[in-house]
């Protein structure tokens, strides 16, 4: 028997201390990706580079229960600003380990060792499915195409994110 597909809600947050609605290209990729799949974009919004601000804005979504799943792009990096991962990880109940290291296994292929620069990230929070992208217009495909848009079929064999979704605040 074959699963039907179930859109899922996604918020997309775009950290950033110079990007706008006019110039944030990685926003809008994600945005478009998300809608071609027939998802839904419920919610998304630009935020500067600041511990504070990120966990401000990602804890409202983990709140909400119209909210799946969230996507990040930016701050994943090694610089004094980028704190995307510290932002987030405190408010993860489990750690998806195998999301970053997948990701940077794919973008070794395209940009070799500079892959291991990336702080990707992804886990599960109040139920609600958390993944911190680099900032980059690549990165947000790269990470789309060849991982999340799977993840979030629930036609996806064997298995997918969306299978769990109805499970994740089992105790």
């Amino acid at each position: 028997m074959e699963n039907s597909f179930i859109p899922v809600n996604i918020a997309l947050l775009t950290v950033s201390d110079t990007r706008t609605s006019d110039n944030d290209g990685s926003g809008k990729i994600l945005k478009q990706r998300v809608l071609d799949a027939n998802h839904h974009v419920v919610d998304q919004r630009i935020v500067p580079d600041d511990t504070y601000q990120i966990r401000s804005i990602v804890s409202q979504w983990v709140a909400n229960p119209d909210i799946q799943a969230i996507i990040t792009t930016g701050g994943t990096g090694l610089t004094g600003r980028d704190g995307t991962p510290e932002a987030v990880k405190v408010l993860l109940d489990k750690e998806i380990e195998g999301f970053g290291e997948l990701f940077r296994h794919i973008s070794f292929q395209d940009i070799k060792t500079s892959t291991i620069q990336s702080r990707a990230l992804g886990g599960v929070a109040n139920g609600t499915f958390i993944f911190c992208l680099p900032g980059s217009t690549g990165a947000c495909r790269t990470a789309w195409d060849e991982i999340l848009k799977e993840q979030f079929d629930a036609r996806h064999r064997p298995c997918n994110f969306v299978d769990l979704m109805p499970r994740l605040l089992e105790k």
